[in-house]
């Protein structure tokens, strides 16, 4: 039914009809349709209007309050930004490796603008079902809540959930086809994956989380942005990768000659995970802010909130400023520890080691029971609140197993045989393990340090017969409980 038109209606003359705008087909815009993002790492992005639909809801613009590295920032001062620039990135790259492949592929892939449409949006959506402070409420807070939490909750999924929930809510206009691909492309590298939805066009769920091998544009953008942020160096180039890609027999594969490149891409992960996110201080910060949030949880109801996507979304890092602010005598111990953060009155870091490899395949993770146990002295007895235990794991993506040999390379674009590379045909200055597991110990109050470091150094004795550790425990903190 078309809108009236007064200005249409002269004396003696019916009244016209103005048609309502003809709806845009998806995937389907000019450049006026689209909206400029100036982003200090990848430049000027587009967004198009439905990608514009869902950056203006109050669950997108709630990524805002969602710092990218947690409470990294705290180590690492620059260490600010946060999932909505990420996001806004991913969507960038994702559009990137579209275009490219299109480009090069377009006709031979069947690649139209569904497509193009469908993982942009994927990349754009990908990471809004994370939790404050991101991974540490998904893999600290939430199985310390409800140990069975690991198996049945994953940001993931809950992005697949909230995506149900904003469409609903804000009336986007989206077909339910290309919806259910966009979720499943998002799930494609958890455990809530299926393959159902993948009958054709495969490669396609492998652009923003990818499941087969590892590498996406998701890495690619995290890797580049938190490196900058922490003011590190990174000789990794997505844009090689970007460039070189090409699908054979329903798989991405890489040019032979960008080996290394894709090496790089695992081990600067590698690298980042061991000196930025698993750094000693982070991962003591984040013991003490996983306490406070448990102290919380049965007057906030936090992880409630994790099983209702209306109600998730109004989670995000502000969580602490709520509860420093609340004039609750229930949440007295909550302040208590964030208090002690703020004056960085941390865990005391006693000592770490790394599992030797021949004992990886059947470890499990040390718990603060173990150093209890594991006491000999009766000077001071330990309980198991004194301590706190963090289970490092760093690897290439894939576990034990090397990422790389899941990756598959060509030698020429006019090739169209695939293969896979061993490490031993490009050097053999690579490492043969792909995986470290470290253990790192702390003691919740200064004077404990000296127990809690000898009672760690009897678990290694008697696990290995050895002292795995680096180094003793330093004479100063011994002498601190002293002085």
């Amino acid at each position: 039914m078309g809108e009236y038109c007064a200005a249409a209606a002269a004396e003696g003359e019916p009244a016209l009809a103005v048609p309502p705008p003809a709806r845009r087909a998806y995937g389907e815009y000019d450049g006026c349709s689209t909206k400029q993002v100036f982003d200090n790492l990848h430049g000027n992005i587009s967004l198009d209007p439905l990608a514009c639909a869902f950056v203006d809801t109050e669950e997108f613009q709630r990524l805002r309050d969602l710092k990218q590295l947690g409470l990294t920032y705290l180590v690492y001062p620059g260490a600010v930004h946060t999932r909505f620039e990420h996001s806004l990135g991913v969507y960038q790259l994702a559009g990137e490796a579209m275009n490219n492949l299109k480009m090069n592929q377009g006709k031979e892939l069947g690649i139209d603008r569904f497509d193009v449409q469908t993982v942009k949006l994927a990349g754009l959506l990908h990471d809004i079902g994370h939790g404050p402070f991101s991974h540490l409420f998904e893999h600290e807070f939430l199985p310390r809540v409800d140990p069975g939490a690991t198996s049945k909750w994953s940001h993931e999924h809950m992005s697949a959930l909230l995506l149900d929930s904003i469409v609903d809510k804000h009336g986007i206009d989206i077909e339910p086809d290309y919806l259910k691909i966009v979720k499943e492309m998002i799930v494609a590298s958890s455990k809530f994956s299926t393959k159902e939805g993948a009958k054709e066009k495969h490669f396609l769920y492998d652009i923003v989380a990818n499941g087969r091998n590892g590498i996406d544009v998701d890495k690619f953008d995290y890797i580049d942005r938190d490196s900058r942020a922490c003011g590190l160096g990174s000789n990794f180039q997505h844009w090689r990768l970007l460039q070189g890609m090409r699908v054979i027999g329903d798989e991405i594969c890489y040019p032979a000659k960008d080996y290394l490149s894709v090496h790089k891409l695992f081990t600067t992960r590698a690298d980042l995970h061991r000196t930025v996110y698993t750094h000693a201080k982070v991962k003591a910060v984040e013991l003490m802010l996983v306490d406070a949030l448990l102290e919380a949880n049965d007057y906030l109801g936090i992880a409630l909130h994790a099983e209702d996507p209306e109600e998730f979304w109004k989670l995000d890092d502000t969580i602490v400023k709520r509860i420093e602010s609340a004039p609750n005598d229930e949440l007295k111990k909550a302040k208590e520890i964030i208090q002690r953060i703020r004056r960085r009155e941390l865990y005391k870091f006693c000592n770490q080691y790394s599992v030797p490899k021949d004992k990886l395949e059947h470890f499990k993770d040390i718990t603060a029971q173990d150093i209890v146990c594991s006491q000999k002295s009766s000077k001071v007895l330990l309980n198991e609140e004194d301590v706190a235990v963090s289970n490092v794991k760093i690897d290439l993506t894939r576990g034990r197993d090397n990422p790389l040999e899941s990756v598959k390379f060509f030698k020429d674009s006019g090739c169209e045989e695939k293969f896979a590379i061993t490490d031993d045909r490009v050097s053999h200055l690579l490492p043969a393990c792909n995986q470290d597991r470290i253990v790192r110990v702390y003691a919740k109050k200064p004077e404990l340090v000296e127990a809690v470091s000898e009672a760690f150094e009897n678990l290694q004795l008697r696990m290995y017969g050895e002292k795995t550790q680096v180094h003793d425990t330093p004479k100063k903190k011994k002498r601190s409980r002293s002085d």
